[in-house]
């Protein structure tokens, strides 16, 4: 049901695995420590041009960011954006406020649960909920998702986490800005009428979007209790439209490439990394690649934590999504049914 470009890589040590129906052949490599034939880096864009905080900008500067995305977008699926107006010390800063919450004792986790928010996708995720790919146990991680700009969900007062709320719903609000900016350029790059994608997400922020401003704390590894095949977050490809992922200085993330490679995704302080998400992948009828990502464990004896914030970016719940060429490739697509099938994946449930 839901593409998936890579179906082998080389090497040794793989194993079949299925994802969402369709088997794909991938190294099973759980440890940081075992890196050959990891292939060459991802691309990096500057985006000075289009930035936060630059409205008016030259359409010859627009048509060559749009190309750079398109090559980006098309050979890998991922690209690290640099000068983007979002800052590294606005990234340090939620980075802070994102650790003092999983810090607190899980008791004092559980009032904030998904699950506790009716349909909204909102909420602590405890260690242990998700599995990204349901060929491996669990991912070692937890989770804090914001999905919603509404006054009244509840959120940890100021007594457990000075700032959280406030800081994270500024945050929320910066990378909607840069999202929505990214989109713009992608339709360029696609020569799509304006308002294509941007008109689909008029409503991001409002419980009529699931668009998810994600924390993510993966936890330090004890190996006695690591089961088998066991990685803090297994093989898996986005949901959504695009993705924007801030990284911790922990490392870990890996993707593959089309060659079937893993590429290592290190941490570049002042970028964000982006990437489409299967929605946009049916979307540009598989111009734009989903491509599949992971994160592996720690090499052994390294007991420290690793943090992440990813901006998931989702059309309207209403959205109906066709390929953007006119073509049957992929049948027209509810954005909310195939989101929640998606859960169904990760969750069990919605």
């Amino acid at each position: 049901m839901f593409p998936v470009f890579f179906r082998g890589v080389h090497g040794n040590a793989t194993k079949s695995l299925f994802f969402l129906g369709h088997q794909v052949k991938l190294h099973i490599i759980t440890n940081l420590a075992d890196r050959t034939k990891l292939g060459r880096g991802l691309p990096v864009v500057d985006f000075d041009a289009y930035r936060l905080g630059v409205d008016d900008v030259a359409d010859e500067k627009l048509d060559v960011l749009a190309k750079e995305l398109k090559t980006a977008f098309t050979e890998v699926g991922f690209v690290y954006l640099k000068n983007n107006g979002i800052s590294q010390q606005e990234v340090d800063a939620i980075m802070d406020i994102s650790e003092n919450f999983f810090l607190l004792p899980d008791k004092e986790k559980m009032p904030f649960r998904r699950g506790n928010y009716s349909e909204v996708n909102h909420g602590w995720v405890c260690a242990g909920s998700e599995r990204l790919n349901p060929q491996r146990a669990s991912d070692l991680k937890e989770a804090f998702n914001i999905t919603t700009l509404n006054p009244n969900v509840k959120w940890p007062s100021n007594d457990v986490v000075p700032d959280f709320r406030e800081k994270l719903l500024s945050f929320f609000q910066r990378c909607k800005d840069l999202s929505l900016r990214v989109l713009r350029v992608l339709e360029l790059s696609l020569g799509v009428a304006p308002d294509v994608f941007l008109g689909k997400h008029s409503m991001v922020g409002e419980e009529q979007n699931g668009t998810t401003l994600r924390l993510l704390h993966y936890p330090p590894v004890r190996p006695e209790s690591v089961k088998e095949e066991q990685v803090r977050c297994g093989e898996h490809s986005d949901f959504g439209t695009i993705t924007m992922v801030f990284q911790g200085p922990g490392g870990g993330l890996q993707v593959l490439d089309r060659t079937g490679n893993y590429i290592t995704a290190p941490t570049i302080p002042g970028t964000v990394l982006i990437n489409i998400g299967d929605l946009m992948q049916r979307w540009t009828a598989d111009v734009f690649v989903s491509a599949i990502h992971r994160v592996l464990l720690p090499p052994p004896g390294d007991m420290s934590t690793r943090q992440s914030i990813a901006f998931f970016l989702h059309p309207n719940d209403d959205a109906l999504i066709t390929c953007t060429d006119g073509s049957d490739k992929y049948p027209p697509v509810n954005a909310l049914d195939y989101l929640n099938e998606r859960f169904t994946h990760s969750y069990g449930k919605k």
